[in-house]
């Protein structure tokens, strides 16, 4: 009759071990997890470290107009309204200039509620008159960054112009691990490129 009581006693506490050891698993689990996890993270950082984050984006057209003719339009920075895709990407965006136009300092400030088009400015900082137009650009929304964009003449002949619009820029640390996912030559050319297409267009109408 004693040895019952005793035999109960063993089964309970061998049953309250195995019960504790299924509650450790779980927390041992998560902890695995939420170190591996980290790890993850801890690298890509690495990674990102060695990432080069600069990139540069040219393309051309050649117009059959003269190049005085062609930089007389592209010198005022209004224009590129009439030309640039970004520029037609919301009809309601609102636009704001301040300065005179085809002069360094000039700015052309622009805010849409479409996050594609966002919030920024761009503002004329050298002329290479009959040459060369470089610009600054700077983008506040959605995300804030600096970038420089430039167009070039150059005479092919007396009539015909080849025009090149360029982009440059450098993504910082963080934000730069977003180059391991997109390209911006596939992102960025296309607009670049058919711009130019629309310049051309406009030029030879």
């Amino acid at each position: 009759m004693k040895s019952r009581p005793m035999f109960l006693r063993g089964l309970e506490n061998h049953t309250k071990k195995q019960i504790n050891k299924l509650k450790s698993i779980p927390m041992k689990a998560l902890k695995i997890i939420g170190l591996s996890v980290l790890g993850i993270v801890v690298l890509v950082l690495i990674v990102a470290l060695f990432i080069d984050g600069k990139y540069a984006i040219e393309r051309e057209v050649t117009i059959n107009k003269s190049k005085q003719e062609v930089f007389d339009y592209v010198k005022y920075l209004k224009n590129q309204n009439n030309f640039s895709v970004w520029a037609k990407i919301d009809p309601a965006m609102k636009k704001e200039f301040v300065g005179e136009d085809a002069t360094v300092g000039f700015v052309s400030a622009w805010d849409s509620e479409n996050p594609d088009a966002g919030k920024g400015e761009q503002k004329i900082i050298k002329i290479d008159e009959g040459n060369r137009i470089d610009y600054e650009l700077h983008f506040i929304e959605p995300f804030e960054s600096t970038d420089y964009a430039y167009l070039t003449t150059e005479s092919v002949n007396d009539s015909v112009t080849a025009v090149k619009w360029g982009l440059n820029g450098e993504m910082k640390f963080p934000m730069k691990l977003m180059l391991l996912f997109m390209d911006m030559e596939e992102m960025l050319a296309p607009d670049l490129q058919n711009g130019l297409d629309n310049l051309k267009a406009i030029l030879e109408q």
